[in-house]
């Protein structure tokens, strides 16, 4: 039987790290066996459904480069792919007519406040709270039928069976038991006629075929039930796997703190969908051996159920950063370039930092200022239009040295303005060394001499000063032409960020420093 697998997500908000987890674990799960991947809508909570959440979704995974066989918005042959429809096709009407007729399902028809009441009740005597059947779970026919007459509303819930053991099978988990007795009776068809998940996702992933439930473990606690409809069907059960939950790097709940935000977002901040992909697939799945870095071939390839484990899996986002400065050391320039020029030309990436509120600011630290980055990544876009390779030479010099795309606005802004910003305590620091004077002439009178632009011809400049003054190390020379040129006191090497600013701009650089001396 060919491996089919669904992403079934209820579109109330937008895509975060644990949906994006499980969507990818279903993406490579199908592609490593060659099944089909589908995507179905649960929108039967039509007072949360959000129609643009929905096309979030699709647009979003289609970004991170996930594609479905089969759903509302490619078709296939079990459609309609959204719940909402395939509700008014009578899908789930005709399956729980199955189960009211062979005795696994009731109508139930308490009140709101008699079951606040019954809840109370269970309060007040320390008894487990839930619908265990109240006087609807063994009522009559002619008592149903009175009460439909009348015109009360009513749900319709599964009868659990009592006094037995449930045994399930997890693929992560393996066998677990469950005393029936503690399982309440879930709703299956809501007052207004609309299915509850436990039913509704239950008949599609049948009628859909699907070998392979991937979901998240907050599901466990309604696994028993589920597991249970299955067999009062008398349907063949899926592969039930239940991915382990994602927590921070303290072991907490995943929060904002951590760095969980919503999955666009992280395309805004400048993360590449390869990185993204290879640090999510290794939250709570392994390959079976040390590999961290992966290509998404190398994902598939490796990818089985067996890697999956039960303990939480920690999300570190130095690690997601570290991913990326890796892909982004390993691409060409000139394709790194055409990525960065997209990612700054990004309608996202504008209105993202535009807005930008820095909630997790570094100690000690000024909190990141989202219009200084949007100004610093239009400075390296409008640059490009003009100029395309003075922008791509300082590209290579910071490629080995940034992290995300949009670290590179920082990185590269003395390379791309007229007078780059002064770090005053590197002035105050490096400035007031009393070979400094000398030092800057020195450098214009070479410049004079020669307008060979190359690092190699820089390097003999300042090491023939060194020699000159009889200086020991090379770094009383480094120090203060860097911070005259760059005005800072870290950055690429010294002599290849020379040829990359070229004669005139040294030439200009240096005779501003000789101003604030």
């Amino acid at each position: 039987m060919s491996v089919r697998v669904r992403f079934a997500p209820s579109p109330t908000g937008m895509l975060h790290v644990g949906a994006l987890r499980t969507v990818l674990f279903d993406h490579l799960f199908a592609k490593h066996l060659g099944g089909q991947h589908i995507l179905r809508i649960e929108d039967t909570d039509r007072t949360r459904y959000n129609e643009e959440s929905e096309r979030e979704f699709v647009e979003t995974l289609h970004w991170v480069g996930i594609d479905f066989d089969e759903g509302p918005h490619v078709g296939g042959p079990h459609a309609p792919y959204r719940q909402s429809e395939r509700k008014e096709a009578g899908i789930y009407a005709e399956q729980i007519q199955i189960l009211l007729a062979n005795g696994h399902a009731y109508k139930a028809f308490e009140t709101p406040e008699e079951l606040d009441e019954m809840r109370e009740y269970q309060k007040i005597n320390k008894l487990s709270t839930g619908y265990y059947g109240g006087k609807w779970r063994d009522a009559t026919p002619e008592q149903v039928s009175e009460a439909e007459a009348s015109g009360k509303p009513y749900v319709i819930r599964q009868r659990m069976p009592r006094d037995v053991k449930i045994v399930t099978q997890d693929a992560i988990r393996g066998r677990v038991e469950v005393d029936s007795n503690l399982l309440t009776d879930p709703v299956l068809i809501k007052a207004d006629g609309m299915p509850t998940y436990h039913f509704a996702a239950m008949v599609d992933d049948h009628l859909m075929k699907i070998t392979h439930v991937l979901r998240g473990d907050e599901w466990l606690p309604s696994f028993p039930m589920h597991w249970t409809l299955y067999e009062q069907f008398g349907w063949e059960k899926p592969v039930f796997v239940h991915c382990p939950v994602i927590v921070g790097t303290d072991g907490k709940k995943l929060s904002k703190r951590h760095g969980a935000t919503r999955v666009l977002d992280y395309g805004a901040q400048g993360y590449t969908k390869d990185a993204l992909k290879n640090f999510i697939a290794l939250i709570g799945w392994s390959p079976g051996d040390e590999r961290e870095v992966m290509t998404e071939a190398e994902l598939i390839e490796a990818f089985s159920l067996d890697g999956m484990q039960p303990s939480p899996g920690q999300f570190d986002i130095e690690k997601l950063r570290w991913l990326n400065g890796h892909r982004i050391r390993k691409m060409d320039p000139n394709d790194l370039l055409d990525a960065l020029l997209s990612f700054a030309r990004d309608p996202y990436t504008e209105s993202y930092w535009a807005t930008f509120v820095d909630e997790n600011p570094v100690p000690n630290k000024p909190p990141i200022d989202g219009k200084e980055i949007l100004r610093k990544l239009k400075l390296i876009s409008d640059t490009a239009t003009n100029d395309r390779p003075y922008v791509l030479a300082a590209l290579k010099e910071e490629q080995q040295r940034v992290q995300t795309l949009a670290d590179f606005g920082e990185a590269m802004e003395f390379f791309l303005v007229e007078e780059p910003e002064m770090d005053e305590k590197a002035i105050a620091k490096w400035f007031k060394e009393p070979h400094v004077p000398e030092l800057f002439d020195w450098i214009l009178a070479k410049l004079d001499e020669s307008r060979v632009e190359t690092a190699e011809h820089y390097e003999t400049i300042v090491k023939a000063f060194q020699s000159h003054k009889g200086l020991e190390k090379l770094g009383p020379v480094v120090h203060p032409t860097r911070v005259a040129l760059t005005g800072k006191t870290a950055g690429p090497g010294l002599f290849e960020l020379m040829a990359v600013l070229g004669h005139d701009r040294i030439e200009r650089r240096i005779r501003r420093a000789q101003g604030m001396l």
